[in-house]
């Protein structure tokens, strides 16, 4: 048997399909590679809320990285540890007063699973809907009373840049941005210094699993801190071209079973 790997799974784009499926193929492939001692967990940018169903359907037993590593625990183990690193509210407040003088659709701020709306939205509503969290929808300034877990700002893809370029020029040192896929025009912001490599690297702090030893799969920027800080940093064939740049390797795409294939070579699975 091959020393036993942790695999770290990003979701959207990488685990899952484009229509958000896991394929059979796959999940024959993590079963056969936990059978053989590996160890699999999920560092995805989503809420737990919106991950658990794909959690339970792998049987995973496993802590779980949701918002970026925002937000840490393990779903079948309270005692393991419940890690939360918000945004500060003034901060998050502060970002909303200045989005007034930019061009924006709307604001949403998620406090683990409560939800604040700037502005009502049915179709964003739905959307975040998923796992029935509280839905708050108001002025941000006025109805977001705790730290959010992440703060989006819904755009125009011709405002993404001034927007980000004032995040980093005043909040530079207590938050960190992104921008999502096509065709979301949508900034993410969470707490400086999080990434799905914090989360990662406190798996395999308790896991006791050396980072070469880690293997994580990635499609986009928000899976570039796991990459590089795994020894095997797997980017998805339909990755960004930033992801596939730091990269240690790139496998197939999420739509012709990449992760299966590629942890099928690399740990010598037979499925």
């Amino acid at each position: 048997m091959a020393e036993k790997h942790l695999i770290a799974l990003d979701l959207d784009g990488t685990l899952l399909k484009d229509d958000k499926t896991i394929s059979e193929k796959t999940k024959d492939t993590l079963k056969k590679a936990r059978d053989e001692g590996h160890i699999v967990m999920i560092a995805t940018g989503r809420p737990y809320r919106s991950s658990e169903m794909y959690y339970r359907e792998l049987e995973l037993d496993t802590p779980i990285v949701n918002f970026n590593g925002a937000f840490m625990h393990h779903p079948r183990n309270p005692k393991w540890g419940f890690y939360h690193e918000p945004l500060d509210v003034k901060v998050a407040k502060e970002i909303v007063e200045a989005c007034r003088s930019f061009h924006f659709h709307n604001i949403i701020a998620e406090v683990i699973d409560d939800v604040y709306f700037h502005y009502h939205d049915e179709k964003l509503i739905d959307i975040f809907n998923f796992g029935n969290p509280k839905i708050t929808t108001g002025d941000l300034a006025d109805y977001l009373q705790d730290s959010p877990t992440s703060l989006l700002i819904h755009t125009e893809e011709d405002q993404l840049k001034t927007i980000r370029d004032h995040l980093s020029a005043v909040h530079a040192e207590v938050v960190d941005h992104r921008s999502w896929a096509a065709p979301w025009h949508v900034i993410e912001i969470i707490k400086v210094g999080l990434s799905k490599a914090v989360g990662l690297k406190k798996a395999a702090d308790y896991f006791d699993i050396p980072s070469e030893r880690i293997i994580a799969f990635g499609d986009e920027d928000n899976d570039l801190e796991m990459l590089e800080y795994a020894g095997h940093g797997i980017a998805m064939g339909n990755a960004i071209d930033k992801v596939k740049n730091i990269a240690n390797d790139i496998t197939l795409t999420n739509e012709e079973d990449g992760v299966a294939q590629y942890l099928a070579n690399l740990l010598n699975l037979k499925v």
